[in-house]
């Protein structure tokens, strides 16, 4: 009997595993070498490769600021010809204490990294038990005492990637001291998202607090944030639907509410929550749990992982004690990334440190200055030099498929973390030990290049460290600590 007959079975018996267990099949992830049969739609790949062809790129900031009661969210321009070639829209939301994101979800599958801050999030999967209960809870002598059940809530902090599907309700509350400040990725042109590649973000409450013209936005290619998805329906019939009074209704519509889509607590948010301790513990333990199955009936949307740690120094991949270091979040290591298509890597160079000239082989990639300065380069399919600026925090870049790409920082570091577009994102180095350079024989360069075979060898010998490299040798001594330390995954 197969997984998928036996779980059909236990449908009968468990109705909400089959929705887990169906997002499950749907989402299934795919080598990156064979095309996703969901695929990116198959209309647009034309359009995709004309705007593709780019004669320059640039590391841009948001242009566009949304300010709501207790934060802001900010959009670069999704119209730009680099975001429109990767198919992704980049947004970054501000949160200060006390401050709650509203419910929302969204037509395409996302991907956020935690610059600074902590605070707690839920995410409502279709189908998912409500495994949080609190105490009942009412005044004495009152006839029923109400017992709060809801699904899962998970903490965060600075350094985590969270990752979440399309159509996934999530709220965002921040219960630190310090504001939350966090980049988010949205992949548009992912096989999840059935409408056009704008994004369309749906709010279950709160409504814009500044009215701007909505059609001149619409075609401009921003992102509507109007009202909430209440607000549409007829009260009466909304009502009777949910069962409440039309007052209730219109307080749900937001009629009358202008304090936008991140607001204010007046107290704090009193709500069951695992304190970090726990959430450390739970997060061990699910990793342990998804090392010893692999898919199946053990493995469903309702329990798998939704965020992961890059910025903890036992996840480094590559480390150079002179250049700096990479963290890598593949499928992998984040299983949910297998169904959305998506990684991302951490990068961290240190004074004067280079990040060898690369492409990614099957994914763009969206780069996020988090600290620091540097120079960037990056040349197209022609040998055209497409950019060369020099990068700080809070610029995005993109870098297509392909085209070579190399940092260097300034004597301050820099760092950055790079969104993918792909589950399992291969970079090709063109110096160092793991280097296509290195591969090809001495006397196909010496060839290649009307050079001569010692030179050939000194090419290819030219970099002893893995991608990550310090400033020119000075010494012998230097040379000795340019090998890399590779971390086992």
């Amino acid at each position: 009997m197969t997984t998928r007959t036996l779980s059909l079975l236990l449908c009968l018996i468990v109705v909400p595993l089959c929705f887990a267990q169906e997002w499950q099949w749907q989402w299934q992830g795919q080598s990156p070498w064979q095309p996703r049969q969901q695929g990116r739609h198959r209309h647009r790949q034309q359009q995709r490769y004309e705007e593709c062809d780019l004669w320059s790129l640039t590391a841009a900031v948001p242009s566009r600021q949304i300010q709501s009661e207790a934060g802001i969210t900010e959009y670069w321009d999704p119209s730009h010809q680099q975001f429109r070639c990767a198919g992704v829209v980049a947004v970054r939301h501000v949160i200060e204490p006390k401050g709650l994101l509203l419910p929302h979800y969204a037509n395409a599958p996302r991907i956020t990294y935690v610059i600074q801050g902590r605070g707690i999030f839920g995410a409502t999967i279709p189908g998912c038990p409500q495994t949080f209960q609190t105490e009942p809870r009412g005044e004495r002598g009152a006839e029923r005492l109400f017992r709060d059940e809801h699904e899962k809530i998970r903490r965060f902090h600075e350094g985590d990637i969270v990752a979440l599907p399309a159509g996934v309700t999530k709220w965002v509350y921040n219960d630190g001291d310090s504001r939350i400040i966090a980049v988010t990725l949205y992949d548009t042109s992912n096989f999840q998202n059935k409408l056009d590649e704008n994004l369309r973000k749906f709010y279950l409450a709160g409504s814009r607090q500044l009215v701007e013209d909505a059609r001149r936005e619409r075609r401009e290619g921003w992102i509507e944030e109007g009202r909430n998805i209440f607000n549409g329906f007829d009260q009466e019939l909304l009502a009777e639907a949910l069962g409440v009074n039309v007052e209730t209704v219109n307080k749900l519509q937001g009629l009358n509410d202008n304090r936008g889509n991140i607001v204010f607590v007046d107290r704090s948010l009193r709500i069951l929550a695992p304190e970090y301790q726990e959430e450390e513990e739970i997060r061990r333990e699910e990793i342990r749990r998804e090392r010893r199955f692999d898919n199946g009936l053990e493995e469903t949307f309702c329990s798998i992982r939704l965020r992961h740690n890059i910025n903890t120094p036992s996840e480094t991949d590559i480390y150079n004690p002179r250049g700096g270091r990479i963290t890598k979040v593949t499928s992998h290591k984040f299983p949910i990334l297998g169904h959305l298509q998506l990684s991302a890597e951490r990068v961290v160079l240190y004074e004067n440190g280079i990040f060898a000239p690369h492409w990614t082989v099957n994914a763009h990639t969206i780069l996020y200055v988090t600290k620091g300065r540097g120079r960037v380069q990056v040349v197209r399919d022609n040998g055209r030099l497409v950019l060369d600026q020099e990068v700080q925090e809070g610029q995005i870049l993109v870098v297509p498929q392909n085209f070579v790409v190399t940092e260097k920082a300034s004597e301050e570091g820099l760092e950055w973390v790079a969104f993918k577009t792909s589950d399992n994102a291969i970079n090709t180095p063109l110096a160092g030990q793991a280097s296509v350079i290195r591969s090809l024989p001495a006397e196909v360069l010496a060839n290649s290049y009307l050079i001569s075979r010692e030179t050939a060898r000194q090419l290819k010998q030219g970099r002893r460290g893995l991608a990550i490299f310090g400033p020119a040798r000075a010494s012998r001594r230097d040379a000795e600590v340019e090998e890399p330390i590779v971390a086992d995954e």
